[in-house]
């Protein structure tokens, strides 16, 4: 080691990070389909015992729902490690859940059921966010007070070069393909 290092990273680094790996992916949508699988997976084979009797949910749909439970927390694991196949796999959670109601004990007593549910939509709806600009690079100039509304940025006084503005930029007729190849596509 050398002087300059501390040896080991403090717990606000490993915080930090670990927030940062959960905001690039559908992290509480993989999250409540993985917790919904187990109990669709558990619950068939589970037995409770109160004293000497013992009381079992096993059905004949055991099979079932072990696949769907294992399927669910692959699913679930999916959305964390790639998130690109995201809506996929939450629409495939959505399925999974559904078809637990009647496989698997009512989808392992409505506990599973739910959180598949939920964790299904959590990740086919989530959308990956833009990145925080620079507020220092991109000010804006004000009026004299500092506050308000920011002055126009145009080339002539009352000009604005925003998308909202009704100021577009003249095309030639020469400027796009067809018009410059006669009107015929070449294929090749």
């Amino acid at each position: 080691m050398s002087a300059e290092s501390t040896g080991s990273r403090g717990f606000t680094y490993w915080r930090l990070r670990f927030r940062a790996w959960r905001g690039n992916r559908p992290f509480w949508g993989g999250l409540l389909t993985m917790i919904g699988g187990v109990p669709i997976a558990y619950l068939p084979y589970a037995d409770m015992r109160l004293g000497n009797m013992t009381i079992a949910m096993s059905t004949t749909a055991g099979a079932g729902s072990l696949i769907i439970g294992v399927l669910l927390i692959t699913l679930g694991l999916t959305m964390w490690f790639h998130a690109v196949v995201r809506v996929f796999a939450g629409v495939a959670a959505i399925v999974l859940a559904l078809v637990s109601l009647p496989v698997a004990n009512i989808g392992g007593f409505l506990v599973g059921f739910l959180c598949a549910l939920i964790g299904g939509a959590l990740s086919a709806s989530w959308a990956p966010g833009e990145p925080v600009k620079d507020e220092a690079a991109h000010e804006t100039a004000l009026p004299e007070g500092g506050e308000g509304v920011p002055a126009p940025t145009g080339e002539r006084p009352g000009e604005r070069a925003d998308e909202l503005s009704a100021v577009t930029p003249q095309n030639n007729a020469t400027d796009s393909t067809i018009d410059a190849n006669g009107g015929r596509n070449s294929a090749g």
